[in-house]
């Protein structure tokens, strides 16, 4: 099974206010990203629109609740409605991430870090493989975003990533803003990180931006805000894990403080020109 059905190509999350906008005539994307709690009633103008846009691209379904590090089971019917909307569109890929969202029933509405630790690792194994199960498809799971650290993590956080990919058998989404923002955060090299990546696991890239405020100490703090264009960082970031794979679905992401089409369709055709240039030196 092939870890994600995605094109290599660029991408983009799918905001309705584009709707009219990309059907207007061809996009610089092969594919669009939604995200899985928007869909998940039973009809309306959401899914007429989704269905109009699936005639023509691929889709990718990201997850941002299923809360798959949480300390409790997997949310049952959650899980159901999830497994209703991947059946009613058959998406190339689905995503979720590695965090957790809610406890005793209440969720959070936030992406929280978990420690990286043997019981954790077994536990996040475990939901993984309950979410393939229920959807029948291999899914993909995000590297984190992060503000603090745990003292009793005992893991490397790529080990940890590989060693659920080992288990589950699930790939990975590589996110490298996320990457880029939590080194930033702890101090650490972004492109050592890269380097220890498991990357033949990875199926789907993000690229988003993000803002800078300070921490109580007045040290820099990025924050994961979808809300800017790519920074010049996470650029070469790109850069750098596409010269060393080749092309990979890139999807751009922009979450708030969303632009007019034409702004993110030239984030996703940037994107695409370095997966072209990688595609023209591989068949060189």
């Amino acid at each position: 099974m092939t870890l994600s059905r995605l094109p290599a190509t660029a991408g983009a999350g799918f905001k309705p206010e584009h709707f009219d906008a990309i059907l207007a005539g061809p996009q610089p994307v092969g594919f669009f990203e939604i995200h899985a709690e928007n869909y998940m009633g039973a009809g309306g103008p959401p899914h007429a629109r989704l269905e109009r846009l699936r005639e023509d691209y691929a889709l990718s379904i990201h997850g941002v609740g299923l809360s798959i590090g949480a300390m409790q089971p997997l949310d049952r019917d959650h899980l159901g409605r999830l497994k209703r909307l991947c059946e009613r569109y058959q998406p190339e890929s689905f995503s979720e991430h590695l965090a957790w969202s809610s406890h005793d029933g209440l969720f959070l509405n936030d992406l929280l870090p978990l420690p990286y630790t043997p019981a954790t690792l077994a536990r996040v194994a475990d939901h993984v493989d309950a979410v393939q199960e229920a959807l029948g498809c291999r899914m993909l799971l995000e590297n984190p975003a992060t503000y603090l650290l745990f003292e009793d993590s005992t893991i490397e956080e790529t080990a940890f990533l590989a060693e659920i990919a080992r288990r589950t058998g699930c790939g990975l989404l590589l996110d490298l803003n996320n990457v880029f923002v939590a080194a930033t955060n702890h101090n650490i090299d972004p492109e050592a990180y890269l380097a220890r990546f498991p990357v033949a696991r990875v199926g789907e890239v993000h690229l988003s931006g993000h803002s800078q405020t300070s921490d109580e100490h007045g040290a820099p703090l990025l924050i994961d805000s979808h809300d800017t264009p790519v920074k010049d960082p996470v650029w070469r970031l790109y850069e750098t894990l596409i010269g060393r794979t080749g092309p990979l679905a890139t999807l751009i992401e922009w979450d708030n403080d969303v632009p007019d089409w034409p702004v993110l369709a030239a984030e996703a055709a940037a994107a695409g020109a370095v997966l072209a240039r990688a595609a023209a030196k591989t068949a060189a």
